[in-house]
Formats: C-alpha cells, structure tokens, sequence
C-alpha cells in the first residue's frame, strides 16, 4: 500500500497553525484509500521495472528517506535493530536501510504486486536477507511482533484516505502498532495529510513523543505551515 503521494496522487496539505488544525473530516475519501489502487498502480512500476529496470517513484522524495536515517543514526539504532517498513512499495527504504548497514529488516504490504516489485529490486541490489510479506498491517492476525523500529512513509494517511470504515481503519492502526512494538519501541511517520498537531492527537494512547524532524515549509497569505509533517514517537 504505502505512501499517497503529494502531486497526482493526492496529498492534501495543512497549516500547522492553531487558526488551521484540520479534524479527522476535513479532507475527503478517496480511491488513493483502496487496495485495488495500489494493485494496479503496482502492477504498472512491476511491469516498468522488468522492462528498463526502473524502480519508480521515491515518495516525498529521497530527503524523506535520508531525514529518517539521519535520525536513527543519531539516535544510535543498532544495526541488529528488528525494522519493520509498514507498506514498503516498492521497497526503495528497504534498500537505503540496508546500505546504512541494518540487517534485521522485514516490509510488509497488502499488494501482491507491491510484494513482487519490491522483492525484485532488492534481487537486484543483491540483497538477499530483507524479508518481504504479502501482508495488511490492519488485518495481520497478531503476526507482526517484537519490533525495535516501525517506520511509516505515507501508510497511515492511505488508510485515513479509506471510503470503508476509515475512522474504524485508523484506530485499528494504532493498536496494530502497539502490538507489532516492543516496549520503548520507537515509531517514524511521515505524513503530507496530517498535521503535527493531529498525529500527537491519533498516537497520545500508548506513545510519548519524542521529536519533531525538520521538513519543508512554505509560507501562503501571510501564514506558515509544512506540507510534510515527520514525528519520532516511542511506545
């Protein structure tokens, strides 16, 4: 499933400000929200890939990928650390987490294609030890556990975009996490749909905040906000 992304794809954007918070209503439903979505646009990057070897797009771009890297190494997140990229796409962090020397990774994704696709550019990057699932992060029977580091770029705002029982979608969510983290398990969200102040909302049940990550801003009618909101929380 993985990331909706900004452009076509259909990321909303909202002002950090008090005068602007956005409730869980203020952006509509949408296909970007459906599993079929995803299959089909995966289905395409798959068929691309086998036939030029390109990978696709990078959602929110590679900064999103490095500002979440540049954090964990900071942080010192051992490199035996047991990852979990939650909806891994095309598996492009998948690759970078192994570059930066992790080698406990596991993604996950509800699409077959995804799955495909993600297992074929990790071949041909020669790694061989990323394990890879055909998985639905909100339906996974309790299979996920025992997680240092949960990383989502884009998951959880597909899941809020749901036209089926996205409020049910999104607590569901959060108890999944809870469940697939160890304790002080740390969790890295990138979200262009949601603000700051809303994901400390969502997560405030069973997580502290532990950092903001810089991201763009941008400056509209005298206002400032970011269009890409990044939190570090540990459970």
């Amino acid at each position: 499933m993985a990331d909706a992304r900004r452009d076509s794809r259909g990321c909303g954007n909202c002002s950090d400000s008090e005068e602007d918070k956005c409730s869980d209503d203020d952006f509509e439903t949408s296909k970007l929200g459906t599993k079929e979505y995803w299959e089909e646009a995966y289905q395409k990057e798959l068929e691309t890939f086998k036939d030029i070897g390109d990978v696709g797009e990078i959602w929110f771009g590679e900064e999103s990928m490095n500002r979440v890297l540049r954090w964990m190494q900071k942080a010192k997140i051992p490199e035996d650390a047991a990852i979990l990229d939650i909806g891994t796409g095309n598996g492009a962090f998948l690759v970078e987490l192994a570059k930066h020397g992790y080698r406990n990774l596991t993604g996950i994704d509800y699409s077959p294609a995804s799955v495909e696709l993600a297992r074929n550019v990790l071949q041909a990057e020669g790694l061989s030890d990323v394990t890879v699932k055909e998985t639905d992060f909100l339906n996974c029977g309790g299979e996920l556990a025992g997680f240092d580091v949960c990383i989502d770029k884009g998951t959880f705002d597909a899941i809020s975009l749901n036209p089926d029982n996205n409020k049910e979608g999104k607590k569901l969510y959060v108890l999944t996490l809870r469940d697939a983290l160890k304790d002080s398990g740390i969790f890295a969200i990138t979200s262009c749909n949601w603000t700051k102040e809303q994901l400390l909302e969502r997560f405030c049940e069973g997580f502290e905040f532990v950092q903001e990550l810089p991201t763009p801003r941008f400056q509209f009618g005298g206002k400032t906000g970011n269009s890409v909101a990044a939190l570090i929380f540990k459970r």
